[in-house]
């Protein structure tokens, strides 16, 4: 076995599990980065993973594993970006191991992230909302449970890991309605809840199954919805409000649109950006800064409130032919 495997075995029971106590999903991720990442390394060396070294891992084969995500797998840059922060916590950590390869490590630490165009976020209008919201057949349990969920992921904007991630434990009914969850970096945040948030969730719980501690949509046997379930009913319930809204139709409705659209909600209702940005669970207000990008709402208030110029409107003249002759001459 050489140097690289102890190394990357190391990484994720030493650093990420017990040092950082990086969440599930972080390790998921960097394992999906390291085993892609392997195996493009076996097929450009013709080593088998196990007996890659340090050295063979070097900038130019991760140069080359990221042209490969990019061109041959269809990775976006975001992707790529997040690949490579993997491979680069895996070199820092090497580095403080391993400083006789402290060449080839700098190399590696030293490709840069790449740059990529930001668009403007997608969100859903009342209309939309609406319509999505009618999409579950509510005369079926799971179309009860998705029209809950649907409403509580609009109104309340979580990620979708928090959504699966609810309990009954979590939901705070009565005066001060809430919910409390369990975000992004190990932050807890309550996010108060509607009148008539409060009256779905009622009548969901009545026939709702598993315990106090089990999840608050349940998948229909009993065990926590996934990420890919949550974007399959969602996928199946837009399509079928596009049948009634046809605007739907243009727009790919993710979790994250549900999540962008309860941001602009709370963006039109006057609510401070910053009183968003601890709502949604965000760092700081730099990251709610883009719902002010795509509301044209605001901008076109904001225009409404300058002064605009005097200025006239001038029609073209054709000059005098005969000036025109002498000036020629």
């Amino acid at each position: 076995m050489t140097l690289l495997a102890p190394t990357l075995q190391a990484f994720f029971t030493d650093r990420l599990a017990t040092q950082r106590q990086a969440s599930p999903h972080t390790i998921a991720a960097y394992r999906d980065t390291f085993r892609l990442l392997l195996r493009f390394a076996a097929q450009q060396t013709g080593l088998a993973a196990s007996r890659l070294d340090l050295t063979d891992v070097d900038a130019c084969l991760v140069c080359r594993f990221l042209d490969h995500l990019e061109q041959e797998r269809g990775n976006t840059a975001r992707t790529r970006n997040a690949r490579l922060a993997a491979v680069h916590s895996l070199f820092r950590y090497a580095a403080l191991r391993h400083p006789e390869h402290a060449e080839t490590i700098h190399r590696v630490l030293a490709i840069p992230h790449k740059r990529f165009d930001r668009a403007i976020v997608c969100f859903l209008t009342h209309e939309e909302v609406q319509a999505l919201l009618a999409a579950p057949d509510r005369d079926t349990w799971a179309g009860r449970r998705d029209h809950a969920l649907l409403h509580v992921a609009i109104q309340t904007g979580l990620r979708v890991s928090e959504l699966t991630s609810l309990t009954r434990n979590d939901v705070h009914l009565g005066t001060g309605a809430n919910l409390t969850c369990h975000g992004k970096n190990r932050k807890q945040r309550s996010i108060p809840l509607t009148t008539q948030t409060v009256t779905v969730l009622t009548a969901w719980l009545r026939e709702r199954r598993g315990g106090t501690t089990g999840p608050l949509f349940p998948s229909n046997r009993g065990g926590r919805l996934s990420r890919d379930a949550v974007e399959c009913l969602l996928a199946k319930h837009a399509g079928t409000a596009g049948t009634r809204c046809a605007s739907l139709t243009s727009k790919k409705v993710t979790p994250h649109v549900m999540r962008h659209t309860t941001a602009m909600n709370l963006l039109h209702a006057g609510v401070d950006i910053s009183v968003i940005a601890l709502w949604l669970g965000h760092e700081g207000t730099a990251t709610t800064q883009i719902y002010l990008h795509a509301d044209l709402r605001l901008k076109e208030q904001a225009l409404a409130r300058t002064t605009p110029t005097k200025t006239q409107t001038g029609r073209y003249r054709a000059p005098d032919a005969l000036l025109t002759f002498l000036d020629d001459l």
